[in-house]
């Protein structure tokens, strides 16, 4: 969601983005909508073709208690 909203102020496309981060559009259309969960490298490299911070990005971790992202050990 985070991403898709900062790609959209940027004006750029799925297409573009995916280009300038050197991914294929498939992969970012799949971050896009939660199906898969970046690496590090992959938050880096759009974080740069976007023009922004990494924590713009991943500032889930400002609203949510970590716990809760996390599942619970047995």
């Amino acid at each position: 969601e985070r991403l898709r909203e900062l790609r959209d102020k940027r004006g750029e496309t799925t297409r573009s983005l995916a280009e300038l981060a050197g991914m294929s559009y498939t992969s970012l259309s799949d971050l896009e909508r939660g199906i898969k969960t970046p690496t590090l490298a992959t938050i880096v490299r759009l974080a740069l073709a976007l023009r922004c911070k990494v924590t713009d990005l991943v500032d889930v971790f400002n609203k949510h208690d970590l716990a809760t992202l996390v599942p619970r050990r047995k």
